[in-house]
């Protein structure tokens, strides 16, 4: 049984229950809808968020049909913004498939990324309180947020690691800081737990999207099942490189910013060199180390939880994401 499977088995029942919420919304009378909405559902991969969700909710008491359908909204929010970064990123590769906008052009992806944040409110709307609705609503405006400073800092080479920080923070941690909240509130915690779970939330997602950029740095794209090595192509300061740069001396920074334009320019060759560099100035490590400390932050946040299945699934679930290689 791998790690995702272990930490999945004691929900299990309930996220399968939860995913056949997701593709019955998304059913379409027209045969084309139908057919791109059955290929986003290769996306769901390792179904983080709703996971994060249903084990909140377990770990702080049951789990509901509330949280059925808001792991399904989670996960459709989720993966509407990997429709939209697919097209923002000119990606070629997800889950080991050809991307939505790769099949249909970006006209269709775009759409595809609507229709699924239209499906995911409509879902909110059948449960018996707005709570949820407006903690959706606020998650993916940050979200939105995020990749729009993303957008304005693309080739500053001078972000700031404060600042690389408060984007994955938005475009990242928010939603599974938002999952875990919502978890623990429908299952009935009090606020303080609520507090607790989501903070939880918010450092697992900070450290899964590091290493993310870590692994679109070192991983092979076969292994990863997705495009790699194009952050640095579009401009994107990630943390190996923002660290690598703030220390490195004139010359070592301008051989730095070289590799990184001939990246963007499209040089094969450029990648593991820049790779070579950053593992050189300690970047790479210095990466690894800020997503750990990370993790251990996540973990204290559920230390007071009562012992249960559903509590060491999340210490797995935090552990998981600075084992992950895809």
């Amino acid at each position: 049984m791998s790690e995702l499977d272990l930490l999945r088995s004691t929900i299990a029942d309930e996220l399968a229950r939860a995913m056949r919420l997701f593709d019955g919304e998304l059913d379409s009378r027209f045969p084309f809808v139908r057919e791109l909405c059955a290929r986003v559902s290769q996306f769901r991969g390792k179904m983080l968020r709703p996971t994060l969700l249903l084990l909140s909710g377990k770990a702080c008491g049951q789990i509901s049909h509330d949280h059925l359908l808001l792991a399904a909204v989670i996960e459709m929010a989720h993966v509407a913004t990997l429709v939209h970064d697919d097209v923002l990123d000119e990606s070629e590769i997800r889950r080991a498939a050809p991307t939505i906008h790769r099949m249909t052009h970006n006209e269709a992806a775009v759409l595809l990324g609507d229709y699924l944040i239209s499906h995911a409110y409509h879902l909110c709307s059948s449960l018996s309180t707005t709570r949820a609705s407006r903690r959706i609503a606020a998650a993916t405006n940050r979200v939105c947020e995020g990749e729009l400073l993303q957008v304005h800092h693309r080739g500053d080479w001078s972000l700031s690691e404060e600042l690389y920080l408060e984007i994955i923070r938005a475009k990242t941690a928010e939603l599974t800081r938002a999952a875990c909240e919502l978890g623990a509130a429908y299952a009935g915690a009090d606020e303080s737990t609520t507090a607790h779970l989501a903070a939880f939330g918010e450092h697992v997602g900070m450290a899964f999207q590091i290493i993310d950029d870590l692994i679109d740095l070192t991983a092979d794209a076969k292994v990863a099942g997705k495009s790699v090595g194009r952050d640095a192509g579009l401009g994107k300061p990630t943390l190996p490189v923002i660290h690598a740069l703030a220390r490195a001396n004139p010359e070592a920074r301008s051989e730095l910013l070289e590799l990184v334009s001939a990246v963007a320019s499209g040089d094969t060759t450029a990648t593991p060199r820049l790779r070579e560099r950053l593992v050189e100035s300690g970047g790479i490590e210095y990466a690894r180390r800020v997503a750990r400390t990370n993790v251990e932050a996540a973990l204290s946040r559920i230390a007071g939880l009562p012992d249960s299945g559903a509590r060491q699934a999340l210490k797995l679930a935090a552990e998981f994401t600075l084992a992950r290689r895809a």
